[in-house]
């Protein structure tokens, strides 16, 4: 991975305690998957930014690279990798997301 690319991946990751890459945008999801997590944070009302993965495919490409996870959506707190839609799921059926987002 491009240092320039891992450099911007971090940047974004740290302009909020929840950063969601996604394709799309929270009002205009683009993929079943990442229209889950936006409704599951927002059910939740967690704070959150996001970066649409469709405006820069170095970015798309990198992230996955980065997380060494294959799809997007992926969820990050606290800078911390936390998963894509199922794990995601199972954090908020659990209850373990609110503590995760909240602390």
């Amino acid at each position: 991975m491009e240092t320039e690319v891992k450099k911007r991946i971090e940047h974004l990751i740290k302009e909020s305690k929840v950063f969601l890459f996604m394709k799309g945008t929270p009002n205009n999801p683009q993929c079943g998957f990442s229209a889950q997590i936006v409704s599951i944070l927002n059910e939740n009302k967690v704070v959150f930014k996001s970066f649409n993965v469709f405006d820069d495919e170095t970015i798309r490409q990198g992230i996955k690279e980065y997380s060494n996870w294959p799809t997007i959506p992926q969820l990050y707190i606290d800078g911390k990798f936390i998963g894509g839609c199922d794990i995601v799921t199972e954090l908020a059926a659990s209850g373990e997301l609110n503590k995760l987002s909240k602390k």
